[in-house]
């Protein structure tokens, strides 16, 4: 028999909602309508008046080679970011899901990171791996390997998926571990029964069930790639060496504030918006085929 709330008051339900209404449109639709109306105008140096320009600023960012770049670099980021995150998180969470000694302060040990804030992160994967003071950086140059995120581009790169993807880490266990608890048990002793190996049997039954959490955490750490790495890149690199760090999100922030170019930097907003909405509805339309309910 299914219960049934009764609201007493018609005005009830709508006092309840409002509080999350309000944020939605105070925090989301608000800034959204006013980057959309600031991409049509371009402000002088000063500050002191505007213009309406209509598509201007879009037609001239879309000319920019670097603007293609960075759309470019902001995929490879997010692919790099969102699988290795993903990859080790599941790792930790089947090993974590074992009945081990101790295994309630692992799995807190391995919680705890998702608390540290982004920019925190940056700078102490720059301590560990800077190419004069580091740590790692040390043993690295003791292998051989001259490293200098500094100078070179790729190294820059490396260091920044590395932070962005370990504080992502944490977040992607705690869903990936419930979802594992999740599967009732007898399937998987049913599959042992059976003559599954360990390897056949997460392959054939754990991954598949898992596949609505796996779908669920792939839209959000593209979401989380494309937007919440800003804190990491600033801290770490600052874009560079030579804009090979230069995200979308990093690039509306160098226009926008230290550019002082407002117009282009709102249209690269609403571009940017208007291609994580895309991203997204792709995965729903297509990934989503693949996801076992």
């Amino acid at each position: 028999m299914q219960k049934q709330s009764v609201f007493h008051s018609p005005l009830l339900p709508f006092l309840l909602i409002a509080p999350q209404v309000g944020i939605v449109l105070v925090f989301f639709y608000w800034p959204a309508l006013q980057a959309v109306w600031q991409s049509f105008l371009l402000q002088d140096a000063f500050g002191l008046s505007t213009t309406f320009v209509a598509f201007e600023n879009y037609a001239e960012l879309l000319q920019q080679p670097e603007y293609f770049n960075a759309i470019v670099r902001t995929f490879a980021f997010s692919a790099l970011i969102a699988g290795s995150s993903l990859s080790f998180a599941l790792l930790l969470a089947v090993m974590a899901d074992k009945p081990l000694r101790g295994v309630g302060l692992y799995r807190t040990l391995l919680i705890w990171p998702y608390a540290v804030a982004p920019a925190v992160a940056g700078v102490l994967w720059m301590f560990m791996l800077h190419p004069s003071l580091g740590v790692l950086a040390r043993g690295l140059r003791n292998m051989g390997l001259d490293w200098n995120p500094l100078l070179n581009g790729n190294h820059a790169v490396i260091l920044v998926v590395l932070a962005a993807a370990w504080k992502q880490i944490s977040y992607n266990f705690l869903f990936f571990l419930a979802g594992l608890q999740s599967i009732p048990k007898s399937v998987l002793e049913a599959a042992a029964i059976d003559g599954a190996g360990p390897m056949r049997r997460f392959w054939t039954v754990t991954f598949p069930l898992l596949t609505p959490t796996i779908f669920f955490l792939i839209v959000v750490n593209i979401v989380y790639a494309f937007f919440d790495t800003f804190g990491i890149i600033d801290a770490m690199t600052g874009g560079g060496p030579a804009k090979s760090t230069e995200t979308l999100v990093y690039k509306v922030y160098l226009d926008g504030l230290l550019g002082g170019n407002l117009g282009s930097s709102a249209a690269q907003s609403v571009l940017l918006m208007v291609i994580v909405i895309g991203l997204t509805a792709i995965q729903f339309r297509y990934v989503e085929r693949k996801v076992t309910y």
